[in-house]
């Protein structure tokens, strides 16, 4: 077959149309030619280069990736503090609607409590209050000197119905009298 085609180019060389036809032949394969080797070249040439517009680029996407995240923690932080705020408004409005909440039940509790007729704290202070106070005058009386006579006197009668042997019945009956007095002078005197 090879032996075929190169006698069929043969005959056309030598007819004058053949000729023709070579030198565009020609002329094609020394075009085809030049551009494989241009091809070439600028393949060697984006080797040797390749490594300078690699670094390049990389410089241009490190540049590239730096605005965007600047951008990117910009629109983060105003999402964060928009998201701040109404957390602490959402706070606010629950913390105010659970202080209205427990006021209502404190109220409520009292007023079952007040008409159940148990105490509140406040009762339980006044009377606190007044027992120590009661307490105050309680000791205070019974340091002052005023307190010595009137045990002195409900001692005197009984030692004066002692002496008289002679009245002995008419005696018990007054002891007798008296003793509920003793009796409620001594009470006195010690709860005093």
């Amino acid at each position: 077959m090879v032996k075929k085609l190169s006698k069929i180019a043969a005959k056309k060389a030598a007819s004058p149309a053949g000729l023709l036809d070579s030198q565009l032949a020609n002329s094609v394969k020394d075009s085809a030619q030049q551009i494989w080797l241009a091809g070439m070249g600028a393949f060697a040439k984006a080797q040797a280069e390749g490594g300078k517009v690699f670094d390049a680029l990389v410089k241009e996407g490190v540049s590239l990736q730096r605005k965007t995240q600047a951008v990117a923690e910009e629109k983060l932080g105003d999402v964060t503090g928009k998201m701040s705020s109404m957390a602490s408004e959402v706070t606010s409005k629950a913390g105010a609607s659970w202080d209205k909440l427990e006021n209502i039940f404190e109220e409520r509790t009292a007023k079952a409590l007040g008409k159940l007729g148990v105490p509140t704290a406040k009762d339980v202070a006044e009377l606190q209050r007044q027992v120590a106070e009661l307490s105050a005058a309680v000791a205070k009386l019974a340091k002052s000197p005023k307190a010595a006579p009137v045990k002195a006197a409900a001692k005197v009668p009984a030692r004066k119905a002692a002496a008289k042997p002679a009245a002995k019945a008419p005696a018990k009956k007054a002891a007798a009298k008296r003793a509920p007095a003793r009796k409620a002078a001594a009470d006195a005197t010690t709860t005093a």
